[in-house]
C-alpha cells in the first residue's frame, strides 16, 4: 500500500469531521424561528415567521385534533426534527407521545392558478404529508426519496410539520399539557408547549355524515398497472396490505372505506340471487373494523338490461341485498346504488325515470342515488320525482326550497363538488384557502344535507408523471396548455416515495376530517333536541353555499361554542 493510500482515509475523515463541525457551528449561529398554527390555513414557503410559540387545542374523546409547527431560519439549519412529548392530564392521566402522528409538510410549486382563482399568488404550497413512521406498524421508515426527518432547512424558507393528537374514548376530561421539542444539528433546540383540552363528551365510532370518496386502493391498481406496462415502476407485491392501509387511513379520517370485492349477488339455478353468507360475514367484520355507515351496491344493470321487461329479475336481485342487510344487522349502513352521474339531457332523464322508479317500486333496502339537483333542468324532460331516494346536487346547484320539499317527503339530500362550480362556492384545489375543505360540512348540516361525495375520489394520479411534484392533476395538456386544476381529485398521494406501498394523507384531507368531526358536533346537538341552538352558531358563519365566513379563527371559536352546548346538554347528547 502506498503512502497516499494510507493517508487518504485519514484525510477524508478529518475533512468530514471539519464539515460536520462547520455545519453544527452554522446551525448554532443561525437565527431560527419556531412557531405554531392551530387554525385551518396554509403556510407557504415564502410566508414570514409567526409569533405564536404555543399550541393550544381542544377535542372531544374519540377525536383527532391537529396543529402545525413551522420553522424558518436566516441561514441553513441541518437535521431539523420534532420530538413529541407525553401530555399529562388530570389524576395522573397521560396522552402518550407514542400515540401522536407526525408528518412533514411537502411543498409543491404552483405557477399557475386554478381556473377562476383571481386571488392566486405563485409560490410553494404545502399539501402532501410525509409520515415519520409507517402508519400501520409504527416502525421508522427506511431510506426513500422523501424523508420526514431529520430535514435540512434551507435559508429563508418556511417549512412545516403536522402533528395529529388522538384522544381515546376513555380519556379523562380536562387539560393535558406537555412539551414538543424541535431539534437540529449542533444541539439546537426549541420547546413548543402544547395544551390539549379534552371535553367531557365523545364522538361516536360511526360517523353521522355519510361519505362517498371512492377507493384509493382501486385507483392505485390502475395507476401502477399503467406504470408497470410502461416499464416505469413495478406494482406493489402485496395488494392486501395496501388495501388494509388504505382502509385504515380512510377510517381514521372518518370516511367510508370500500370493502375489497364488495357484495355482489350471485345467480342461483332457480333464477334467484344470493349474497353468500361468508361474504356477508366478511363485510360485517369490515363494517365493524372501519366504522362504515354506507355502501354503494353493484349497479342493477349487471343483472338486468330492461328494468320494466325484467321486473321480476330486478326484484330478485334487490331481494338478495334485503336478505344480506337483515343478516348483516348493522342498521347504520345505508345501501345505495349510484344510478347515474349528472343526467344532463333528456335521454339521461328518461333513464333515471325508468330505472329509478323500477327500483323504488321494489321497496328494497337499496336506495336510488342520482348525482343531480332537486329541481328540473328542463321542464320538457319532465322531473325525476318518484325515481330518486338520495339527491346529490353540486354545492352551487343547491336550492333550499326545492330540497326542503324532497326532504319533507322522506327523501335524502347529499352534496358534492367537481372541478369548478358554476358560482363562487368553497372550491377544492390546493391554491384555494384550506378553509374551503372545512366549510362544506357546516353548510351541509345547516341545510340538513346528510352526505358528502367527491367525483374524482382521492387518488387521481394518472394524468401526471409524479403527483408529488406536478400539482396539475386533472386536464393536464401537452405543452402546458389547457385549464389548470391544481390538486383536482387528489387528496392522498402514493406512499412509495415516502418509503412504503399505500397512501399518505394531505393537509386538505386533514381539513376534511376536521369538517366531518365538526358535523358530528352538530349532529350530537340535533339528536339532543338542540338543533335551534346549534343553528344559531352556524348561521353567522354559513349562510349559504355562496356566502360564508372567510376567517379561520371564527370557525375555531364557533366549534368551542358547539362543544360548550354539548357539555351543558343532557348526558344523552354525548
Amino acid at each position: 500500500m502506498s503512502d497516499r493510500q494510507r493517508v487518504m482515509p485519514t484525510v477524508r475523515r478529518a475533512a468530514a469531521g471539519a464539515l460536520a463541525l462547520l455545519a453544527a457551528a452554522g446551525a448554532a449561529r443561525a437565527e431560527w424561528h419556531v412557531w405554531t398554527v392551530t387554525e385551518t390555513r396554509h403556510v407557504l414557503r415564502d410566508d414570514p415567521a409567526g409569533t405564536e410559540t404555543r399550541a393550544a387545542v381542544a377535542a372531544a374523546r374519540n377525536e383527532w385534533e391537529g396543529f402545525q409547527i413551522l420553522v424558518r431560519a436566516d441561514e441553513a439549519v441541518a437535521g431539523v426534527n420534532v420530538e413529541p412529548g407525553d401530555l399529562a392530564g388530570p389524576g395522573g392521566a397521560v396522552l402518550r407521545a407514542a400515540d401522536a402522528r407526525l408528518y412533514r409538510q411537502h411543498l409543491m410549486e404552483l405557477k399557475a392558478p386554478t381556473y377562476r382563482n383571481e386571488t392566486f399568488r405563485p409560490g410553494w404550497y404545502p399539501d402532501a404529508l410525509i409520515p415519520f413512521r409507517h402508519p400501520l406498524t409504527g416502525q421508522p421508515l427506511g431510506d426513500a426519496r422523501l424523508r420526514a426527518a431529520p430535514f435540512d432547512l434551507p435559508p429563508n424558507e418556511t417549512h412545516g410539520f403536522w402533528i395529529d393528537l388522538y384522544v381515546p374514548p376513555d380519556a379523562k376530561p380536562g387539560a393535558y399539557q406537555g412539551t414538543y421539542r424541535v431539534t437540529a444539528a449542533g444541539g439546537k433546540a426549541a420547546e413548543v408547549p402544547v395544551r390539549l383540552t379534552v371535553w367531557d363528551f365523545a364522538l361516536p365510532a360511526v360517523p353521522t355524515l355519510r361519505t362517498a370518496f371512492g377507493s384509493p386502493a382501486d385507483r392505485m391498481r390502475g395507476y401502477y398497472r399503467e406504470r408497470a406496462k410502461a416499464g416505469k415502476e413495478k406494482e406493489p407485491s402485496d395488494w392486501a396490505a395496501v388495501e388494509t392501509q388504505c382502509a385504515d387511513l380512510l377510517a381514521r379520517h372518518r370516511f367510508n372505506a370500500t370493502p375489497p370485492g364488495g357484495m355482489v349477488p350471485k345467480e342461483k339455478p332457480d333464477g334467484s340471487f344470493e349474497i353468500p353468507a361468508q361474504e356477508v360475514d366478511a363485510f360485517r367484520a369490515f363494517v365493524d373494523r372501519y366504522h362504515l355507515n354506507a355502501l354503494e351496491t353493484a349497479h342493477p344493470s349487471r343483472a338486468v338490461k330492461d328494468p320494466v321487461a325484467e321486473r321480476d329479475r330486478l326484484r330478485a336481485w334487490l331481494a338478495a341485498y334485503d336478505r344480506a342487510a337483515a343478516a348483516l344487522d348493522r342498521p347504520q349502513v345505508v345501501f345505495y346504488t349510484y344510478l347515474l352521474d349528472e343526467p344532463n339531457d333528456e335521454k339521461a332523464y328518461r333513464y333515471v325515470q325508468t330505472w329509478g322508479k323500477a327500483v323504488r317500486e321494489a321497496k328494497s333496502v337499496v336506495k336510488v342515488m342520482v348525482v343531480e339537483q332537486t329541481w328540473t333542468q328542463d321542464e320538457k324532460w319532465g322531473d325525476l320525482y318518484g325515481a330518486v331516494d338520495v339527491w346529490c346536487p353540486l354545492f352551487s346547484l343547491f336550492k333550499p326550497e326545492s330540497a326542503a320539499k324532497r326532504q319533507a317527503l322522506g327523501e335524502t339530500v347529499w352534496t358534492y363538488t367537481a372541478l369548478c362550480q358554476l358560482e363562487p362556492t368553497p372550491w377544492w384545489h390546493i391554491d384555494w384557502p384550506l378553509l374551503h375543505y372545512r366549510v362544506p360540512a357546516w353548510i351541509a348540516w345547516r341545510f340538513r344535507e346528510r352526505g358528502l361525495l367527491y367525483w374524482g375520489g382521492m387518488a387521481w394520479w394518472n394524468e401526471v408523471e409524479d403527483p408529488w411534484t406536478d400539482p396539475w392533476t386533472y386536464g393536464h395538456k401537452e405543452g402546458g396548455k389547457g385549464t389548470v386544476w391544481n390538486g383536482e381529485g387528489t387528496l392522498v398521494y402514493p406512499a412509495r416515495p415516502a418509503g412504503y406501498d399505500g397512501i399518505v394523507p394531505s393537509l386538505r384531507l386533514k381539513a376534511l376530517r376536521d369538517a366531518i368531526e365538526d358535523y358530528e358536533y352538530l349532529a350530537i346537538l340535533e339528536r339532543a333536541g338542540l338543533a335551534d341552538q346549534a343553528q344559531a352558531v352556524v348561521l353567522p358563519l354559513a349562510e349559504s353555499w355562496f356566502k360564508w365566513e372567510k376567517d379561520p379563527a371564527a370557525w375555531q371559536k364557533a366549534r368551542v361554542k358547539l362543544a360548550d352546548l354539548i357539555a351543558k346538554a343532557p348526558r344523552k347528547a354525548g
